[in-house]
This record gives structure tokens, C-alpha cells and sequence, in this order.
């Protein structure tokens, strides 16, 4: 049977498990990361350099990562064996009905640097004040008043069996690179691993992948960086990508958009050279 290995979380734990079910059944391993015993994560390979660890000494066969944790390279070595199908991408407002019910002052908890310059560029008076810790327990916060409303990645929600809390989806705010997705990596020298996670890869769900991680790696960007990336797949098969980058008090930011490849690395590249032409280098 092959071994995953995930973080330990709820929602790490049920992404390793829906993966289970898709390969037709896994052993988890679970694995405490730099991340898990920090407070503040600067650096994505915080949530996934123990995990890669247990790759290589062969305690699991594969890894399962939210796409959005991954760093835009991976060690040698290392691959993306699959991508599933995607959730959705979005953010969730969860507290109100959308951002224009919110009381002029009222207080949006986020701990994302991205969500934070965009929820400041669409509403300057709100107070975005730091909500931190696993989803259930930013939940609870919320009930208890320490804002009056939070935003959150709307696939966790639904992994997790918590849709009811979102009161509305935003699409007008760029969702973070890889949001919704899982990545699966595994070692190179993983035959077995790499062949069986072929069989549950969504080609769709790779080719935006690869776009968004293409713009993150162009633009030197990282967890600390409010940068959103979203691409989607055309009717007529071509990719498109739309991209955001501000600055975390909403003073200024830049939002680009491009349709019609077909190769997702050249377009991650062309969206961030022309959000580079536009000045987000400086905001960056």
C-alpha cells in the first residue's frame, strides 16, 4: 500500500485522506513540520522541508501539500507527481453577506499579506486586523467577536464541512497562486508512486497550476508577498491568467490579465514581466 505523507492538521489530514480515496486507498504518515511550531512562517519550505525529508529517507511515497504552501522550485530530486482536480480558488467572506454589507470601520480578520492589500484596495475603510490559527479555530474567534468578519480559502471550508460559514465568495479578490489545489510530490526514483499518481492527475488542473506557480517564480514572490494569481482554462483550450499585486495597506496596487496560450510557463512569465513594466518591482 502506498504510504502519503501529510502535515497533521484537519485540513491537511482531510486533503491526504480525499487523495487516499482517490488512489483507492493509502497509509498516512503524518509529519510535523517547521511551520506547524512556528507562529509566523516567512519562508513556504517552512510547510514542506520535513516532509520532503521523509520522501527521501523513504518513509512515504508521496506527499500531499495544499499547491498555495509549495515554493515555486522544488529541491532536485523532487517532482510534482500529480495535481487532483481543483476546488475551488476562491476567498470566502465568512460573517457577512459581501464586503459591501460590512459597517464603514468594521474589522476583517486575515493573516495574509495578499488578502489584506486587497481586501484595503476594494474597501480602504475597513480595519484589517490579524486573525491567525487552523480554520475552526479562526471560526471561533469570529463568534466570539474578535472581528466582525474573517476571510478564508473557500476549498478549506468545504474539505473540511464548513461551507455553511462562508456568507459570500469574492470573486473580485485574486486568489492566492495554488489556492484550491493539492499538489502531490514524490521523489524522482519513485517508479511506483509517480505511476500511480498519474492515474488521478487532472490535466486542466496542472496546466493553471503551472501557469500561477510559473508568475509566482518570475516575480521572486513568496508567503510574505501580497501576490494573487488565478488562471483558468478557455472554451476554446487556451489559458488565460489574472494576476494582482498591492501593497498591504491598499495604497497602491496593479491588477493584469492575459488569454490565449497554450504554454502555462509562458504565460506566467508574460503576465509578471508586464506586472513588473507596471511598477509592482517597487511595490514588491
Amino acid at each position: 500500500m502506498l504510504r502519503i505523507a501529510t502535515r497533521g492538521s484537519a485540513l491537511a489530514l482531510a486533503q491526504a485522506r480525499h487523495v487516499a480515496t482517490l488512489l483507492g486507498g493509502a497509509e498516512l504518515v503524518e509529519v510535523v513540520t517547521s511551520g506547524d511550531r512556528r507562529r509566523d512562517v516567512e519562508d513556504k519550505r517552512e510547510w514542506v522541508a520535513e516532509i520532503e525529508s521523509a520522501l527521501e529517507r523513504g518513509e512515504a511515497d508521496l506527499a500531499v501539500h495544499s499547491a498555495k504552501d509549495v515554493p515555486a522550485t522544488l529541491p532536485d530530486g523532487f517532482v510534482i507527481a500529480a495535481v487532483p482536480p481543483r476546488a475551488s480558488p476562491y476567498d470566502a467572506l465568512c460573517g457577512a453577506s459581501g464586503l459591501d454589507a460590512l459597517d464603514e470601520g468594521a474589522r476583517v480578520g486575515t493573516s495574509s499579506l495578499r488578502r489584506a492589500a486587497a481586501l484595503h484596495a476594494l474597501r480602504p475603510d475597513l480595519d484589517v486586523v490579524e486573525l491567525r490559527g487552523n480554520v475552526d479555530t479562526r471560526l471561533r474567534k469570529l463568534a466570539a467577536g474578535e472581528c466582525d468578519a474573517a476571510v478564508l480559502a473557500l476549498a478549506g471550508l468545504e474539505r473540511l464541512g464548513r461551507a455553511d460559514a462562508a456568507g459570500a465568495v469574492l470573486e473580485a479578490v485574486v486568489p492566492a497562486s495554488g489556492q484550491g489545489a493539492l499538489l502531490l510530490e514524490a521523489h524522482v526514483e519513485a517508479a511506483e508512486a509517480l505511476q500511480a499518481a498519474r492515474t488521478i492527475s487532472d490535466p486542466a488542473a496542472e496546466r493553471t497550476l503551472a501557469a500561477e506557480r510559473s508568475l509566482v517564480a518570475a516575480l521572486g514572490a513568496d508567503c510574505r508577498t501580497p501576490v494573487g494569481a488565478h488562471a483558468r482554462e478557455g472554451a476554446d483550450g487556451g489559458l488565460g491568467l489574472r494576476a494582482f499585486v498591492g501593497r498591504v495597506d491598499g495604497s497602491e496596487w496593479v491588477i493584469d490579465e492575459l488569454d490565449g496560450f497554450d504554454d502555462p510557463a509562458a504565460l506566467g512569465a508574460a503576465v509578471a514581466a508586464r506586472l513588473l513594466a507596471a511598477g509592482a518591482g517597487e511595490m514588491l
